[in-house]
């Protein structure tokens, strides 16, 4: 699985973006999917999961009620809404991807886009 991630970019505080991760292979569908953030000088982290099916979706705290993960099997993408950004959501965020069950660890996922960076002014 092949994976792309678009739809970074800079935005004021309050703002909104959605990222977009779009994934080749037929098999889209088997993987779970998960959104992670790394900023400078720091570790990458958990932001979002979504089921393989879409059914289900978990979040980090620092996003609850202001991010969405949706996924699109038909269009073999998985989406990021980001509503009420703040400063310290600026980061670069990746896409990812594992077969079977989401997870909260990084190193669970098989397959990682090349990371979009989102940047939000105060």
């Amino acid at each position: 699985v092949q994976l792309q991630a678009c739809g970074g970019g800079l935005v004021q505080a309050g703002g909104s973006l959605r990222l977009s991760c779009a994934a080749s292979g037929r098999t889209f569908s088997s993987y779970a999917m998960g959104w992670f953030r790394q900023a400078p000088g720091k570790e990458r982290e958990f932001v979002a999961a979504i089921s393989w099916s879409g059914g289900s979706t978990y979040y980090a705290d620092s996003v609850k009620g202001r991010f969405t993960i949706s996924r699109d099997n038909a269009k073999n993408t998985v989406y990021l809404q980001m509503n009420s950004l703040k400063p310290e959501d600026t980061a670069v965020y990746y896409c990812a991807a594992v077969r079977g069950n989401w997870y909260e660890g990084a190193p669970l996922y098989d397959y990682w886009g090349q990371g979009t960076q989102v940047t939000v002014s105060s």
